[in-house]
């Protein structure tokens, strides 16, 4: 089944995944404490620094540049292009800044007032601070000057190429005595996407959004385990659910016609295999997290059941009297999942 507008249904998956991630971590800080939000937040972002920083670099074409400069332009790049607003400045070849101005998207509106400020700066410890290991220079560090958790406007700092090798404690620094240049768009870095369609900027942004969830479900099932998934995440996922159905639906620019032509809707855009059957929505694989080690089936169910609950809170929002009746089957990589809509007639 073919999205029946593709460029709103990315954008629509992407917004709701963005809502996961923020739900999640504001889950875990209201439910299991800030210890563990902050030692989610930085898994998550060591998780997907490991996966996607080298091979992003090569990618961009950054990989022959100093590092301090590369790390940065790595940043402005790769957010840019995935739909976030981000600014950079070079002073050197050994200090170069990128800024995330306000609104911060994994904070979404009122969200970033609940965030605590070691869990924000979690990302950084998890991503930023590792760069230099990455890359193996023992030299390089990120020196973050403005957090917007401390009511700074936005998260800014700069790489830094030290003249000596630095302690692991030195990775990440915080200092508050200093303010990133003012950003001029003409003299940053380019991507030739200026050409690009509104479909291809609308599938990145909605893959962005999408690895947070691939790299999301098998960070807390290591963390929490297969029950505190399906406890902290279910949780989280069913109120978004019910949350953003009716922002989802507008995005999509037209009624499905029903919950289960909505369902199949959002699943194709993701790029899976599926199919509308009546009130039926059957779906083949979950290319969602294919390739995604989830441990055994009892893990890798407790993911399933977890991220399900996204399309229970829909439903729950779309008709309270109706349920989503969920079969699934695991084997492997293979995926069998169908989804019913029954309705108690009231």
């Amino acid at each position: 089944m073919k999205a029946h507008n593709d460029v709103a249904a990315y954008q629509a998956i992407a917004d709701l995944y963005n809502a996961l991630m923020t739900g999640v971590v504001l889950t875990l800080v209201t439910h299991r404490g800030s210890d563990t939000a902050r030692e989610f937040v930085f898994r998550h972002f060591r998780r997907q620094h490991l996966e996607k920083f080298k091979p992003g670099l090569v990618k961009l074409g950054l990989d022959k540049l100093p590092h301090a400069v590369a790390c940065a332009q790595y940043h402005y790049l790769s957010n840019a292009v995935g739909g976030v607003k981000t600014e950079y400045v070079l002073e050197s070849d050994r200090k170069a800044w990128v800024r995330y101005p306000p609104p911060r998207w994994i904070w979404r509106g009122t969200a970033v007032c609940a965030v605590p400020h070691d869990v924000n700066a979690a990302m950084l410890h998890g991503w930023h601070g590792h760069n230099g290991v990455s890359l193996g220079n023992p030299r390089l560090g990120f020196v973050c000057t403005g957090m917007i958790t401390t009511g700074a406007p936005g998260l800014e700092g700069y790489y830094c190429e030290y003249d000596r090798d630095i302690g692991e404690h030195e990775r990440v620094r915080f200092v508050d005595n200093e303010t990133m240049p003012r950003f001029d768009a003409a003299q940053a870095p380019q991507l030739d996407v200026a050409s690009w369609p509104a479909e291809r900027l609308q599938r990145v942004y909605r893959s962005y959004a999408m690895e947070y969830v691939r790299s999301l479900l098998p960070t807390l099932l290591e963390l929490i385990g297969a029950e505190g998934v399906r406890a902290e995440v279910s949780r989280a996922a069913r109120l978004v659910g019910m949350q953003y159905f009716d922002e989802c639906v507008a995005r999509l620019g037209a009624e499905p016609g029903s919950f289960a032509g909505f369902l199949a809707t959002m699943q194709a855009a993701q790029g899976e295999d599926v199919s509308l059957d009546g009130a039926a929505v059957i779906q083949h694989g979950w290319k969602l997290m294919r390739g995604v080690a989830l441990g055994d089936d009892d893990q890798a169910l407790a993911a399933f059941d977890a991220w399900n609950a996204l399309w229970e809170g829909a439903l729950a929002a779309s008709d309270r009297f109706c349920r989503l009746e969920t079969r699934r089957v695991r084997d492997g990589e293979d995926w069998t999942i169908e989804w019913r809509v029954r309705t108690s007639g009231r």
